[in-house]
């Protein structure tokens, strides 16, 4: 009985790996953001209910993702070690596991919230899975192609909880779009060697990390500041939420900067925690503003 116990635990630990869990966590809060921005009074299970199906459909979409990666996974230190190319699970288990996910979602999206939700779901994880995963042996269009995706979650949520498209949908699409350039460009920066193992190439200039690269993270990034106080010009929340918006993002462009004087992986390393701090802050800041 303990043997069994042990390998159903062991079983259930591999399976929450490969979904990602945290990642799938943090995708699933930005969507659930979005959903409480959009809603006038916020109901717990609605809520609760939005958050599973978004941590399945994350989870199914970062499953695609690794059973298509899984020969090159193998290559890198980083992804050697993750559930399918260590063979903890196999490549048959991970297909159901992400069917079952996908299916789970759908349903939920569309009996719960409405068809535009589960329709943009859907979207966000073919863009993701069939589209980003193989364009990233192409080039830095893969950045491009993938961020739109990643951008997906609290518009996503909104649609969910007004069952419309519009400004609000589209400020929130652009905030989370424009914001992953200088997120991922730090990490394909950390990441350079391992990444050049499986054949990925991800920065935007042709030198690597150079200050060509670290211009285009600092251009990125100053449009975040902008874009960044247009909630509070729609009225979606208030002025206190713009101004930590603003000084967040002053802090995040400061960060570019040092990153084009010095040009180094540390640097790079700090960029990446920047943006890993500025979009939650500022997130949990619109939240509070509207409450």
């Amino acid at each position: 009985m303990s043997i069994t116990l042990d390998i159903l635990l062991f079983k259930l630990r591999a399976y929450l790996e490969l979904m990602k869990l945290r990642l799938a966590w943090l995708v699933a809060f930005s969507g659930a953001f979005g959903y409480s921005l959009g809603i006038d009074k916020v109901e717990w299970l609605p809520l609760s209910i939005f958050l599973f199906a978004a941590f399945c459909i994350t989870g199914a979409a970062n499953i695609i993702n690794q059973i298509i990666e899984i020969d090159l996974d193998k290559l890198m230190k980083r992804t050697q070690n993750r559930p399918l190319p260590s063979g903890r699970v196999s490549v048959q288990e991970a297909v159901w596991l992400a069917i079952i996910l996908f299916v789970v979602s759908t349903i939920l999206f569309f009996v719960e919230f409405n068809l535009r939700a589960c329709a943009l779901a859907v979207l966000s994880t073919i863009l993701y899975g069939f589209v980003y995963t193989p364009l990233k042996k192409v080039g830095p269009i893969a950045v491009f192609v993938g961020a739109i995706p990643g951008a997906f979650p609290p518009m996503i949520g909104w649609v969910a909880a007004t069952n419309q498209f519009g400004l609000e949908p589209g400020i929130l699409f652009a905030i989370q779009f424009i914001w992953q350039f200088p997120h991922f460009w730090a990490i394909a920066w950390v990441l350079d060697e391992d990444y050049k193992k499986a054949g990925f190439r991800l920065l935007p200039s042709k030198g690597g990390k150079d200050l060509s690269t670290a211009i285009q993270i600092m251009i990125y990034t100053l449009f975040l500041l902008p874009v960044g106080w247009l909630p509070y010009e729609l009225g979606m929340t208030g002025i206190n939420s713009a101004l930590v918006a603003m000084l967040f993002g002053v802090l995040f462009l400061a960060q570019t900067f040092h990153l084009m004087r010095k040009c180094s992986d540390k640097t790079a390393l700090q960029l990446m925690f920047g943006s890993f701090i500025y979009l939650p802050i500022v997130q949990i800041a619109y939240l509070l503003d509207k409450i």
